[in-house]
């Protein structure tokens, strides 16, 4: 099966593949204030789930291989949310742009992502694009091996 690439599998099992292959890989540095920042004042809480940074920066990745260039203040409206303002009305609000500032740069350490200068913004490198393919592949092949084994 060739030429399979991240727009071909669905969102959520590729950044699950993708997280957990960022942390195998051990490479992406983790911010010493992970375990304590929340993701958006919109949140009560921090993130439960320990991964969650890795999942984060999957989910960056994916989001700039399917656009062009991307910045953070778009990534904070994306992964913004619903402020629960009590029995006023609920209004959206942008994501904590130090998290995703912090791990847009981090991906760009590992060769994932560039700044782009005309633009503005950051976008994908051969040496990512190649990667987030590599991944769709496998998690692709993984997919098609449950649906055989279902039969």
């Amino acid at each position: 099966m060739g030429g399979v690439s991240v727009r071909d599998v669905p969102a959520d099992k590729f950044i699950e593949a993708y997280a957990a292959f960022l942390k195998r890989q051990g490479k992406l540095p983790i911010p010493g204030w992970s375990d304590t920042v929340k993701l958006s004042h919109a949140k009560e809480l921090p993130p439960q789930s320990i991964d969650w940074f890795y999942i984060r920066s999957a989910s960056i990745a994916r989001h700039i291989y399917m656009r062009k260039t991307v910045g953070v203040g778009r990534m904070r409206k994306v992964h913004g949310g619903t402020k629960n303002r009590g029995s006023r009305p609920s209004h959206h609000v942008d994501a904590s742009g130090a998290v995703d500032r912090k791990a847009m740069q981090t991906l760009e350490k590992i060769g994932v992502l560039e700044q782009d200068e005309d633009k503005g913004g950051r976008r994908i490198t051969q040496a990512g694009q190649r990667d987030l393919d590599r991944i769709a592949q496998t998690t692709m092949e993984a997919e098609d091996e449950e649906e055989d084994d279902d039969e």
